[in-house]
């Protein structure tokens, strides 16, 4: 496979869902899970960064990119067996899960073998479940009153994802700038606003579901590394903290100057290039000697 290659793909998940992917690389496969405001191609820059020694696989999860939409009844199991699909079709052992998106990935190395060593870069949580519960009420309400650019300056700030000169900002004020990040979308396959606000919907009640619990994560039995950035968030940092003492075998690094949005392509905001070099040394540890 010649790794400058990138190849769309897709299958359908257990319940019918078409899920699909890119694929870049050779060597042994990665899978990527994306956050809540992302898709795969987000990650298109770390892919790269990482195709001279690995397939890697940036899946689309449900209501974004490539993939189909959710469905009204979504819970975190049907993200699990999305990943599960991929993992399955591809035939990777390696997981790396950004945001939301490695809450997925921890529920899936809970019951699937298939995963062996799982990154994890800031896995998101609330406090609380009480303080999701009251962001994701505001949230909901002001997307259902069609306030796309408020709902997501609420989630923006409830979650403390941004820079900490916006997670500051009066809530009018980071909503005016949301608004006009919303006209002006870089050129590529990145889902719109809208495909995201929809999706966040979604994925604000799976976070706060799982901030009640992050003791469950005890049991994986996977290899895990917590990957965090200098530059983010206390509740972001806190958030990791949580993890890796419910996962006390994991192996815990933090990047200076990096931040949460630090895994996208460079045209928003990210720096994927130290990230690439941190998984590239965790997944080359697989590789038996010899």
């Amino acid at each position: 496979m010649d790794a400058s290659t990138l190849t769309e793909l897709s299958l359908v998940s257990r319940d019918g869902t078409t899920i699909g992917y890119r694929r870049l690389g050779r060597g042994r496969g990665i899978v990527v899970v994306h956050g809540a405001m992302s898709s795969g191609y987000h990650h298109l820059q770390l892919a790269e960064a990482l195709a001279g020694d690995f397939t890697v696989h940036l899946m689309d999860r449900r209501g974004r990119g490539l993939s189909g939409p959710y469905h009204d009844d979504h819970d975190i199991a049907r993200d699990v067996e999305d990943l599960e699909a991929v993992l399955a079709a591809t035939g990777a052992r390696n997981v790396f899960a950004v945001s939301a998106g490695a809450l997925i990935a921890m529920q899936a190395a809970l019951t699937l073998p298939a995963i062996e060593r799982l990154a994890l870069y800031e896995p998101l949580l609330f406090p609380d479940r009480e303080t999701g519960a009251r962001v994701m009420e505001r949230y909901d309400r002001e997307l259902a009153q069609g306030k796309v650019a408020a709902a997501l300056a609420t989630a923006m700030k409830g979650a403390q994802l941004g820079p900490a000169f916006l997670n500051a900002m009066p809530h009018w004020l980071l909503t005016a700038m949301t608004k006009g990040m919303a006209s002006r979308t870089p050129e590529g396959d990145y889902p719109s606003f809208a495909e995201l606000a929809a999706a966040l919907h979604y994925e604000g009640h799976l976070i706060t579901e799982v901030s009640g619990r992050p003791d469950v994560f005890r049991d994986i039995r996977a290899s895990v590394l917590l990957i965090g950035g200098g530059k983010s968030s206390a509740l972001l940092k806190n958030a990791l903290a949580r993890v890796a003492e419910a996962v006390p075998d994991a192996t815990r690094v933090e990047l200076p100057g990096l931040d949460h949005s630090s895994t996208w392509n460079k045209e928003l905001r990210g720096d994927p290039e130290p990230v690439a070099r941190v998984l590239a040394e965790f997944f080359r540890a697989a590789v038996p000697a010899g």
